[in-house]
């Protein structure tokens, strides 16, 4: 299957990502291009604001913080409510699927993707399994033992912590939601013409 807008998931599905660091913006951007209602609680208390990136797969050298911000520009341009600062407080299930809760406010949605570093409090307070060594408990889709709410990055893995893991597992829990709204495997696999269709003939040259 393709990522082609006429294929994509229901545009009332929606997904709450807590976290505003690579996996949870991983999990943004693939969610809001393909058609899911996004919202980010970006705290901006990521790890990358310490980091410079000499072993991200096809990017030579780059500051954690501008790497950040070209993160940030493309999950906005997607069309994602990234709400910057808004500190979540809780979380919780509701009937029809998880709450969030900010200072600023409560938030529902259909999926919840926790992307919270090594702090896992959150996801001990959804009720989520957690292995013996400590770290919360996810299959390769990186759902957890809560249906519909994944958890990503150092969340998941004792020590490997790394951005090019972390992108790779906001990725996957996004990729999983879309394919249980489709009903089968999605692949989100683009071609050159895309480029132009989701960004204009000027970018896509």
């Amino acid at each position: 299957m393709s990522n082609d807008t006429d294929d994509t998931a229901s545009e009332d599905a929606s997904v709450l990502v807590v976290g505003g660091g690579p996996a949870g913006l991983s999990a943004a951007l693939f969610a809001a291009k393909n058609g899911l209602e996004t919202t980010v609680f970006d705290g901006d208390d990521t790890w990358m604001h310490k980091a410079h990136l000499f072993n991200y797969l096809g990017i030579g050298s780059v500051g954690g913080s501008e790497f950040m911000a070209t993160a940030r520009q493309q999950v906005d341009d997607f069309g994602t409510d990234r709400r910057q600062g808004d500190e979540v407080t809780a979380v919780g299930e509701t009937a029809d699927g998880f709450a969030v809760e900010t200072d600023g406010g409560e938030y529902e949605g259909d999926y919840l993707v926790l992307a919270t570093g090594a702090n896992r409090d959150l996801a001990e307070e959804l009720g989520c399994a957690f292995t013996e060594e400590g770290v919360v408990d996810v299959g390769v889709d990186m759902e957890t033992s809560v249906d519909d709410a994944y958890a990503t990055g150092a969340m998941v893995r004792p020590e490997e912590w790394q951005a090019a893991i972390a992108v790779g597992d906001g990725a996957a829990a996004a990729l999983n939601i879309l394919s249980k709204e489709q009903g089968e495997h999605y692949h989100d696999f683009d071609v050159p013409a895309d480029a132009e269709r989701l960004f204009g003939e000027e970018l896509a040259e």
